[in-house]
C-alpha cells in the first residue's frame, strides 16, 4: 500500500468487554482474539496502533445528556482510576502506540487524534472494536469527513447483537467502506 495505514482500536476497555461489567456491549469479548491478531499484525511490521478510550468524570459532567440519568443513578463506567477504565489485558497498548482519550462517540470529537495521524502521514485507517451504532459509526463517518480511506474489520468489532451489527455493516459498506474480516484484511495487505 503507497499510502501510510494505522490500526484505530476503540473502547476495548474492561467496563466495555468484560461480561457482567457496568456496560457490558455483548458481542466485544468474542472479538479480543481478533484485535489481537491485527495488534500482532501492526506491530510486526512498524505501523501506528492508536488505542481510543472512553473517560467520563465521576461527576458526570462530561458525559453525554442521554447516559446522563443512568450514569448519575449508580451505573458509572469508565471512570478515570477505575479498572473499568482500562483495556483488557489481552489488548494493552505496547510501548510507542498511542492512546487517545475521547468523551463522545467520536474518535475525532475534540481529541487530537486527525493531528497527530496527518503528523505520522498516515492515510488509511483500519478500524475495530465496539461498538457499532456508536463509537464506530461516528468514527467511520468522520474518517471519511477528514478524507481518509477507511477499512472496517467486521470480525474484530462489535454490537450488542449480530442484527444491530450486520445492520450496521450494511449502511457502512454503502458508504464505500471496506469491510472485510481480519484473515482477509492481513492476507491482502501482505500482497500489496
Amino acid at each position: 500500500m503507497s499510502q501510510r495505514m494505522a490500526l484505530i482500536v476503540i473502547d476495548m476497555q474492561k467496563d466495555f468487554v468484560l461480561p457482567g461489567a457496568p456496560s457490558c456491549i455483548a458481542g466485544a469479548i468474542a472479538t479480543v482474539p481478533n484485535i489481537s491478531k491485527l495488534l500482532k499484525w501492526f506491530r510486526q511490521g512498524h505501523r501506528p496502533v492508536f488505542h481510543v478510550v472512553r473517560e467520563y468524570r465521576a461527576d458526570g459532567s462530561d458525559i453525554e445528556i442521554t447516559r446522563l440519568d443512568s450514569f448519575l443513578a449508580g451505573k458509572r463506567f469508565v471512570v478515570p482510576g477505575t479498572e473499568g477504565c482500562d483495556i483488557v489485558d489481552e489488548l494493552k497498548p505496547a510501548e510507542g502506540e498511542y492512546r487517545v482519550v475521547k468523551n463522545r462517540y467520536s474518535a475525532f470529537l475534540n481529541t487530537e487524534l486527525d493531528f497527530m495521524l496527518r503528523r505520522l502521514d498516515v492515510r488509511n485507517l483500519v478500524i475495530c472494536g465496539t461498538q457499532y451504532p456508536a463509537c464506530i459509526r461516528a468514527t467511520v463517518y468522520d474518517a471519511l469527513s477528514f478524507g481518509y480511506g477507511v477499512t472496517l474489520v467486521t470480525d474484530a468489532t462489535s454490537a450488542q447483537t449480530r442484527e444491530i451489527a450486520d445492520a450496521n455493516v450494511l449502511d457502512i459498506r454503502d458508504l464505500g467502506v471496506e469491510c472485510i474480516e481480519t484473515q482477509e484484511l492481513i492476507a491482502e495487505r501482505v500482497r500489496q
